[in-house]
């Protein structure tokens, strides 16, 4: 019993160290544990499985533009509440929540800015505001995006992620899917160069509209992205889904995506894209 005894009456407890809360991250995909700053040194992606986390705007900026060259657009723009929308809470106190929480106006950032000295003008969704819901104002800056990438002769690429339109503000988020497409559509008439980038998630009205309305698609490995949900589509038909079903892979197979693209490889992909398509362009002109 003397080994579970403490000899020396002078030895002190120092007590327990208090770990950091937020250095560790269990991966959905593996279930590994990862260290968090080395999780963000490799751009929130599992070093085991390749899971790609989401992620704020800021990372998919530092990954896309050159550095110093970014000047972000439309900043003066906001939600209102025209409907006085309410269900148990306000969309107004919901809006403010979401503006604290994200330092965001809205569900998107725009930037004009160069990509290997190349410009383009580039939209980031966030999914953290509001899950990246659709309204009137991200239907907007997606607009006026086009037409000063239409006005410069220059690409437009998009990072697309949300879970729909924006309830909250009833048919004029609606409105926003005709409105970007005839947008896009009168890019494209102008010789323009648009190329999204679905994320996960890229769900509803998004995907109907500019999210699926690219000259190229791209998409980040095992991102989820359709219309309806698959829980929704699984109890509308009455049948299982097949094996990864709307995840990027699948629509890929299938030939809704272009090309899935892994984050790293996001800004050379690009470059490499645009490159070859204004070069065909030049020579066809």
């Amino acid at each position: 019993m003397a080994w579970f005894r403490r000899q020396d009456k002078k030895l002190k407890e120092t007590g327990k160290k208090n770990i950091p809360d937020g250095l560790w991250e269990k991966c959905p995909s593996c279930s590994e544990i990862l260290y968090k700053p080395e999780l963000d040194k490799n751009h929130s992606v599992c070093r085991h499985c390749q899971h790609h986390f989401r992620v704020s705007p800021d990372v998919y900026l530092q990954l896309i533009v050159d550095e110093g060259t970014d000047v972000e657009l439309f900043q003066g723009l906001k939600s209102a509440d025209p409907l006085k929308f309410k269900s148990g809470k306000k969309y107004s106190d919901q809006l403010d929540a979401a503006q604290i929480k994200t330092g965001d106006q809205d569900a998107i950032r725009c930037y004009s800015g160069e990509m290997n000295r190349k410009k383009i003008i580039l939209g980031i969704m966030n999914f953290g505001f509001i899950g990246g819901s659709m309204g009137a104002v991200v239907g907007e800056k997606v607009s006026r995006a086009i037409d000063v990438a239409d006005k410069n002769k220059i690409p437009f690429v998009l990072v697309c992620t949300s879970g729909g339109a924006r309830m909250q503000e009833g048919a004029l988020s609606l409105m926003q899917l005709a409105k970007t497409s005839t947008r896009l559509a009168r890019f494209a008439e102008h010789g323009g160069l648009y190329i999204p980038i679905l994320t996960d998630p890229t769900t509803g009205g998004v995907t109907a509209s500019f999210g699926m309305l690219g000259d190229v698609i791209l998409a980040e490995p095992g991102a989820l992205v359709g219309f309806a949900g698959p829980r929704v589509i699984k109890q509308t038909i009455g049948q299982d889904l097949p094996k990864g079903f709307q995840r990027a892979e699948f629509l890929l197979e299938k030939g809704f995506v272009d090309h899935i693209v892994p984050r790293e490889k996001l800004k050379s992909t690009l470059t490499n894209i645009i490159k070859i398509l204004q070069s065909k362009i030049v020579r066809s002109e």
